[in-house]
């Protein structure tokens, strides 16, 4: 992995841990930048694109998980990696990371070779281009009431856009393409997430519950102890 081409965006208030990060992200070679509150981290973002951004969750002026939804919200950064730093550890920050389409997040006190492993994990994934790509599907597939195109990234039912996080996204593209299979909880994790990187236990069923919510009940079975499938008979 040539790290001198890859762009990283940390944003943090505390300097301690600005400074930290920085000079040894810079010692492995990465492009290294810097924001200090959730404002700055948007402007940095969108001048920069950098291809991965550690967002603190606790941050003045907008905290991380605000401005990692609005820049899920830009075409341009749908597919950039996004990682939470939080000294909070409770399931509903975490939840609330995923939800807004972090990649992964990382508890403080930061354990520096634990910090540079789980970031060459996530990195892997752009240089392989991950196991399950969108593009190895169809532009377009309908099923049901559901249109998904994968090109702008949408989902539509009965005509009426549904907004989903990435991981949504590529979780119900991935099930959508087989109507009918299950797949495994292990299938899920290294389709979507990428065998190499380390994710909570809950983050499946944190991504299909919300799915649920957000489509209907009736589109996701559950087999019990083995994984999902998106039913083949849905919506008749």
């Amino acid at each position: 992995m040539d790290t001198s081409k890859i762009k990283i965006l940390i944003a943090d208030d505390e300097p301690d841990i600005i400074d930290f990060l920085q000079y040894n992200l810079k010692k492995e070679g990465f492009q290294v930048f810097i924001a200090r509150d959730g404002v700055e981290a948007l402007q940095i973002a969108e001048a920069e694109q950098p291809h991965l951004i550690c967002l603190d969750i606790m941050m003045p002026g907008m905290d991380g998980v605000e401005v990692c939804r609005r820049l899920r919200e830009k075409p341009d950064f749908k597919q950039t990696l996004i990682v939470f730093l939080t000294a909070r550890d409770e399931d509903f920050t975490q939840v609330a990371a995923l939800d807004v389409g972090g990649d992964d997040y990382i508890t403080k006190p930061i354990r520096l070779r634990v910090f540079i492993s789980r970031l060459y994990a996530l990195l892997r994934r752009l240089e392989k281009q991950s196991p399950f790509t969108i593009s190895e599907l169809d532009n377009t597939i309908k099923i049901a009431d559901l249109i998904i195109d994968k090109e702008k990234i949408s989902v539509h039912k009965n005509g009426s856009e549904i907004a989903l996080a990435k991981k949504e996204f590529e979780l119900l593209c991935l099930l959508i393409a087989r109507p009918g299979k299950v797949y495994t909880r292990t299938e899920i994790f290294n389709k979507i997430w990428g065998n190499d990187v380390i994710v909570g236990d809950r983050t499946i069923d944190v991504h299909i519950r919300k799915l649920r919510e957000k489509l209907g009940e009736q589109y996701i079975g559950t087999i019990k102890g083995i994984g999902y499938r998106f039913e083949s008979n849905a919506g008749n």
